[in-house]
C-alpha cells in the first residue's frame, strides 16, 4: 500500500501542466460569452469537418479483372406486345449451358397498354433515364453518394380492360457465368439440346408477330447509386414484324468501396440495330429480340478520395486546440481594452476581491 502512495506521488511530481486553484480564478460576461461562442463554433467546425470526410470526392480508375470466379446477375423486366404463348425468352453463354438452371424467368399475360398510373410511372423513368444518359459526367458524383434508385418496380395495374391479353411480360432475375451470353424473345418455346436449342413455332407458324418492346428494367449486378441503365424506359415500336431488334451491351465489372463495405457490381453500354429480314436478299435470321453481351477485360474501381482516420482524428483535434487558444488570446485583448476604458470598475472588483482574502 506504501509503495503504491509512492509512485502515485512520484506521478503528480511530473505533471508539467500549471494547476490554478479556483479561488484564484475570477468568470467574466466577457469569458462566459467567448466561451459560448467558442463551443458554438467548434461543434460547427466538427460536423462540416465530419461531413467532408464523409463526403469526400470521387476516384475512378481502371485495372484488369482478374475475379474470373464471380457470376453475373441478370435483372430483366420487359414487355413484348405479344401474348406469351407465341414467344419464347431464351439466354446461352459462351460454355453452351442452358443457364435456365441457374435461374427462371416468369412470362405474364398483360396487355401492350398501361393504365394511367403506370403510363405516368414509365413516362417518369423515361426522361429522367434519358436525362441521365445525356448528363452523366456532369451529374456522377452526386449519382454515387445519392440513395439507390427503386423507380424501377412498375406499379400494379388498377384498371384492368375487358378484352384479351395482347402482350406479354417477361421478367425475373437469372445468375450466369460472367461469359459472353446471348438473350434473345423470338417465336415460339424453346427445346435444349446439348449443343444449342430451336424454337419448335418459329418452324410450324407463320403468323405475323408484333415485336414492339417496353423495357422496364435491364441491368446486370445488384442496384446501386451512380449506376446508369441505359436501356431502362426504352420503348420501341416495331411495324414490320420480320424485322430482327439487335441490342449489343458491353458490360463492365465495377467495384464500388464505400466507407465500410465494397459492392460488386457491372455497368453496361449498349450499340442497337435493326434489320428486315429477307433471305432473297442476303438477310438471314430470325425475327425477334436479341440482347448480346459482352463482359469487358477491364474493371472499374470506385474510391472515395478522403484520409485515413487517423489524419481525420489529428485535424479534429487541430481545429478544437486552434479555437480554445484564439478564444483565449481575444478574451485577454477584450479583457485588457475593459479595464483601460474602466479602470473604476476593475479596482473596486480588485479591492472586493483583496478584502475577501484578508478576511
Amino acid at each position: 500500500m506504501l509503495r503504491q502512495r509512492k509512485r502515485v506521488d512520484i506521478v503528480k511530481s511530473l505533471d508539467a501542466f500549471p494547476q490554478i486553484r479556483e479561488k484564484y480564478t475570477k468568470t467574466t460576461k466577457i469569458g462566459g460569452t467567448l466561451s459560448i461562442i467558442s463551443r458554438t463554433v467548434i461543434l460547427y467546425l466538427i460536423w462540416k469537418e465530419i461531413n467532408y470526410y464523409l463526403e469526400s470526392k470521387l476516384i475512378f480508375r481502371f485495372t484488369p479483372d482478374a475475379d474470373l470466379d464471380t457470376k453475373l446477375q441478370i435483372n430483366i423486366d420487359l414487355t413484348v406486345a405479344t401474348p406469351c404463348a407465341r414467344i419464347g425468352a431464351d439466354i446461352l453463354d459462351t460454355t453452351h449451358q442452358n443457364v435456365f438452371s441457374f435461374g427462371s424467368l416468369e412470362e405474364e399475360d398483360t396487355w401492350w397498354e398501361l393504365d394511367g398510373n403506370q403510363l405516368t410511372h414509365f413516362q417518369y423513368m423515361k426522361h429522367l433515364n434519358s436525362y441521365l444518359r445525356e448528363e452523366y459526367h456532369s451529374v456522377a458524383h452526386i449519382l454515387y453518394k445519392s440513395d439507390s434508385r427503386n423507380y424501377a418496380t412498375m406499379p400494379e395495374r388498377m384498371v384492368k380492360p375487358d378484352r384479351p391479353f395482347d402482350a406479354c411480360r417477361i421478367h425475373g432475375t437469372l445468375t450466369t457465368n460472367k461469359v459472353s451470353g446471348n438473350f434473345h424473345i423470338t417465336a415460339g418455346k424453346s427445346i435444349h439440346f446439348p449443343r444449342g436449342h430451336i424454337h419448335l413455332s418459329s418452324i410450324f407458324d407463320d403468323t405475323p408477330l408484333n415485336m414492339s418492346h417496353r423495357i422496364n428494367r435491364l441491368s446486370f449486378g445488384p442496384m446501386m447509386p451512380g449506376i446508369v441503365h441505359p436501356l431502362e424506359g426504352d420503348e420501341k415500336i416495331i411495324e414490320d414484324s420480320t424485322t430482327m431488334a439487335q441490342y449489343f451491351l458491353e458490360v463492365v465489372p465495377t467495384d464500388i468501396y464505400n466507407f465500410l463495405s465494397v459492392t460488386k457490381t457491372f455497368q453496361y453500354s449498349v450499340k442497337e440495330n435493326s434489320r428486315p429480314i429477307n433471305h432473297d436478299k442476303g438477310s438471314h435470321g430470325i425475327p425477334g429480340l436479341y440482347f448480346k453481351y459482352d463482359v469487358s477485360a477491364l474493371k472499374v474501381i470506385v474510391r472515395y478520395d478522403r484520409d485515413n482516420l487517423a489524419q481525420f482524428i489529428v485535424r479534429l483535434c487541430s481545429i478544437i486546440a486552434g479555437i480554445v487558444v484564439i478564444s483565449g488570446f481575444i478574451n485577454y485583448i477584450l479583457q485588457l481594452i475593459w479595464g483601460f476604458f474602466h479602470p473604476d470598475v476593475e479596482s473596486a472588483s480588485n479591492g472586493k476581491a483583496h478584502s475577501v482574502e484578508t478576511l
